[in-house]
């Protein structure tokens, strides 16, 4: 094994205390279709593997990254604080903690990575479309402060052009923000349905929160079949993981 991964290192801003990256699906152990670094311990690849790969992503976190906070993701709103001990159910995290590595895993969703320099945190969070429609963003950018000192930046998440919901998809993101239809053009290929743009609600979401210093959100999980894993392409496949931490 060796702690030389290739990883994706958002390019924003950030203080150099702040340190994150993405995994690409490249660099692990696991055979197909996991292949092969695949950090998910829920998606039926063999767990000696998925722990090789984890111990693989810690290497290359050293030094600085004493503990990773791992989250029981449900596609909800609940921002945990770390560290803590034992399981914790959650689809964001946030601390002021060194060494305490804020992560999320990906294969489709779109994780934020986020740093808010004046107040010393940092936090991840998974928004697929139901906690990105249920306010998951807000709800981070709650516990960094003030808003116009937050940093974000959009990971690896499915394309607006491959991206494909009914349009109860879209009425849900309507309630909550009129400018959402800006995000949802009608779909080329099944009538009644639209192609949503996770990129675009997300910098609506965090532009209504008050956060404007966003980057990244220049990907595609699905068509990039060489770096991201894919559940939309591929069903039985890996995850990614994104994460941040403090010095």
């Amino acid at each position: 094994m060796t702690s030389e991964l290739p990883m994706i290192v958002p390019d924003w801003p950030a203080p150099s205390w702040v340190h994150a990256a993405c995994t690409t699906r490249v660099g692990g152990v696991s055979r197909p279709p996991w292949d092969s670094l695949n950090l998910g311990t829920h998606v039926g690849d063999n767990p000696v593997d998925v722990a090789r790969n984890c111990a693989l992503l810690g290497q290359w976190a050293q030094p600085g990254a004493e503990s990773f906070g791992w989250l029981k993701q449900i596609h909800g709103t609940d921002v945990a604080e770390l560290p803590q001990a034992g399981e914790v159910t959650a689809d964001a995290s946030f601390t002021s903690q060194p060494g305490t590595v804020c992560v999320v895993m990906t294969a489709d969703c779109l994780p934020v990575l986020f740093c808010n320099p004046s107040s010393g945190q940092v936090a991840a969070a998974h928004a697929g479309w139901r906690g990105l429609c249920n306010g998951v963003l807000e709800r981070t950018v709650e516990r960094l402060g003030n808003p116009a000192s937050v940093l974000a930046w959009l990971g690896p998440a499915i394309g607006p052009d491959q991206f494909e919901v009914g349009g109860e998809v879209r009425e849900a993101f309507l309630l909550n923000d009129p400018q959402a239809a800006k995000a949802f053009l009608p779909s080329h290929r099944h009538s009644g349905r639209y192609l949503a743009d996770l990129y675009e609600l997300a910098r609506q979401r965090l532009a209504n929160a008050g956060v404007h210093q966003v980057y990244g959100g220049k990907f595609c999980t699905v068509t990039d079949s060489d770096r991201f894993f894919s559940y939309r392409r591929d069903g039985q496949t890996g995850r990614m993981a994104s994460l941040i931490y403090i010095s």
